[in-house]
């Protein structure tokens, strides 16, 4: 049975990050740990964020571009240290995972992994989380609306917590943070963005205001990405990239699939990677394989991926699918994005090490096809 819920209140708009006060306020937030991370600090953003909150608050700026649970284990031990009674995650979505991490371990013993949705650990989770306000830095996870989290476990794997009570109270989308990003950086985290609206909406499950919210969301990524890689300062740009990043993640509670299964892995194996990159090599590969789910639905949900994103209209769930592989290839080519995993550092040695979390993960049930540990091969050696 399908269960469609959608929770948190959203602000999208230029110069919402004025909102702040307001809404910790409403969440009855005195004294926040603001989680961060050392480039949104040198660039001058927490300081906008300092600004607009209008009063002190504690600041843990040392989130890694991929949260672990020894950063988790740090910023809870601020928020212990300093009585802090709420969180604002302030970044991209590293931080805000990371700050999912602290509201979780901050009100539950034990170690994290505890609590991770492949450990049954989700029923674990309970209303005594700390409240939590999001407010992005960048246009790609979507973390901000979304109810789970990523974090790199002691043992090394890269898993999910996923919870109705990490939903933040509230998400302050200004396109204004965003202005700053560099190309590769707009690039890589728009491409995460379209990787989610697009793998949701082919994925398994029924849940039609998800395929919507999901299929407007690729036409708005894929219209604007190049635009806003080009020229940061294109405002309108900007902001139908942070809706794209919001809606994928609006859209994801249906499900992901192999895109997310294989960069979740392969991001545990080698933390240095980042997500979105690696959701943008994988995509084509994984399309093509589920186009051989050989079904009417898929057939149709491949013609319908092609129109929104301006390819015309196809006719056939292969036609359509090699369409939209080849346009997603050729996109990352234009954005200056790798040429493939090779290009990025993938060692063939690592495939078995890869494989094994894919299969774990999360993500990989709720995939159109399910996938065996010889396609998961294959994909990878498609995305090299």
């Amino acid at each position: 049975m399908s269960h469609i819920i959608y929770l948190t209140q959203i602000h999208i708009a230029y110069g919402v990050l004025q909102q702040l006060p307001a809404e910790c306020e409403k969440a009855h937030i005195r004294k926040p740990l603001i989680v961060t991370d050392a480039g949104i600090k040198a660039a001058g953003l927490l300081d906008m964020a300092l600004k607009a909150l209008g009063r002190a608050a504690v600041v843990y700026d040392q989130t890694p571009s991929n949260p672990t649970e020894a950063s988790v284990r740090a910023a809870t031990s601020l928020f212990q240290q300093q009585g802090c009674d709420g969180l604002i995650a302030f970044g991209g979505g590293s931080c805000i995972d990371c700050a999912k991490g602290v509201a979780i371990a901050a009100a539950h013993p034990g170690p994290l992994k505890d609590y991770a949705t492949i450990e049954g650990g989700s029923a674990r989770i309970s209303e005594r989380v700390a409240p939590l306000i999001a407010v992005p830095t960048t246009a790609g996870t979507g973390s901000e609306v979304a109810r789970g989290a990523i974090v790199i476990v002691d043992d090394g794997r890269k898993l999910g917590f996923h919870s109705w009570h990490l939903m933040p109270k509230a998400a302050l989308l200004d396109p204004e943070l965003t202005l700053g990003l560099p190309p590769l950086l707009t690039a890589a985290t728009g491409m995460d963005a379209i990787a989610h609206c697009m793998e949701t909406f082919m994925a398994a499950p029924f849940n039609p205001p998800a395929d919507g919210i999901a299929l407007d969301g690729l036409a708005r990524g894929w219209a604007h990405i190049e635009r806003a890689t080009r020229n940061g300062q294109d405002r309108e740009a900007r902001l139908q990239m942070m809706s794209a990043s919001m809606q994928g993640a609006m859209a994801f509670q249906k499900g992901l699939g192999c895109v997310h299964s294989l960069s979740h892995s392969l991001g545990g194996v080698n933390p240095r990677l980042h997500h979105g990159t690696l959701n943008a090599m994988f995509l084509p590969a994984v399309v093509r394989f589920n186009w051989a789910a050989s079904s009417v639905q898929q057939e149709q949900r491949m013609e319908r991926m092609a129109h929104a994103m301006g390819l015309g209209a196809i006719s056939g769930a292969a036609p359509a699918a090699e369409a939209v592989a080849q346009a997603i290839t050729a996109m990352n080519a234009r954005l200056g994005l790798p040429s493939g995993l090779a290009a990025m550092g993938l060692e063939r040695a690592w495939f078995d090490q890869i494989i094994e979390g894919a299969m774990a993960d999360h993500c990989h049930k709720t995939n159109p096809r399910l996938a065996t540990a010889q396609d998961y091969q294959a994909m990878l050696t498609a995305a090299l």
